[in-house]
């Protein structure tokens, strides 16, 4: 079966993220401070490039291996149709993006003492470009590790989807867990994580296709590096707003999960007519229906 090659990757990844863990449990700076000084010692665009960047050239990495090692293409990496839907991943990113971009809108005329304006054009200018060019491919591998390939590859394994949902779903909460966000408002917040990677399973599984969760995941983290940043998350811009509120594990952490990825789901599952979700989402994989080679 050659099920080695999906190995290599993925082990390689999470051991960099296991070492990255360790080595904030054992620094006696928190993440916020030593953030903060990288920031004022190198700026935020400089640091957000050295942020991205490694996933950026780790997507290119990935595509390389499918390529030559599986000998797969990317398209059906990416979904069971004969070519890439644009028009999914453009809807799933403006959908997102636009919802977003109006909680954080709303949010500022309702509590306007927990941003302060932080517009400044230069910067700003420099920041769009930074982040149209990376943030797009550092989201994509992330989707095309845990919902391309890690999903595909556990799904040869386990003969089923479910398993790979799950998997998939927890490995990809699991990986943020160096995030200064849990190191500020606690373990509570991998629910989000955690969720967040449900969420994403469900619609490739249910859509058959990777494109309607490349354009969340895109806009989700576009529209934070560009519109608010804090302190205290992993990504600290030269964006629009600052939160300075004191950061609390809330309802908008559980929100998201429980209500809003459900209407999301649901709204997909109308306008592409989704049908057998039991079969998508615990059935049995098909190899030549999933385009899979080991």
């Amino acid at each position: 079966m050659g099920l080695w090659k999906y190995l290599v990757i993925p082990t390689g990844f999470i051991g960099l993220i296991i070492i990255n863990y360790i080595t904030v449990l054992n620094t006696p700076q928190s993440t916020e401070d030593i953030m903060q000084i990288m920031v004022e010692r190198l700026g935020s665009n400089i640091v957000l490039i050295t942020m991205l960047l490694p996933l950026a050239i780790a997507l290119f990495i990935l595509w390389v291996w499918v390529k030559l090692i599986h000998q797969q293409s990317i398209t059906s990496l990416t979904t069971s149709r004969k070519k890439v839907d644009w028009k999914r991943i453009l809807f799933s990113f403006l959908l997102w993006g636009g919802i977003t971009a109006v909680f954080v809108v709303v949010d500022y005329y309702l509590n306007p003492q927990d941003y302060i304006w932080n517009f400044d054009l230069l910067p700003f200018l420099s920041l769009v470009v930074i982040a149209v060019l990376l943030v797009p491919l550092q989201t994509s591998f992330e989707e095309y590790l845990f919902r391309g390939y890690l999903m595909q590859g556990i799904g040869i394994l386990a003969k089923n989807r479910w398993v790979p949902l799950v998997a998939t779903s927890i490995i990809f909460g699991v990986m943020h867990i160096a995030n200064p966000e849990v190191e500020k408002l606690g373990y509570g917040i991998m629910i989000y994580y955690i969720g967040t990677g449900f969420f994403l399973g469900i619609i490739t599984l249910m859509d058959e296709g990777m494109e309607l969760a490349l354009g969340f995941h895109a806009a989700n983290n576009l529209v934070t590096v560009l519109l608010v940043t804090a302190t205290w998350t992993a990504f600290q811009t030269e964006s629009v707003l600052k939160d300075v509120s004191t950061p609390e594990l809330g309802y908008d952490v559980f929100v998201p999960v429980f209500i809003i990825f459900p209407i999301l789901i649901f709204i997909f599952s109308k306008k592409y007519k989704w049908s057998q979700w039991k079969d998508r989402l615990t059935g049995k994989v098909e190899k030549s229906r999933l385009n899979l080679e080991p």
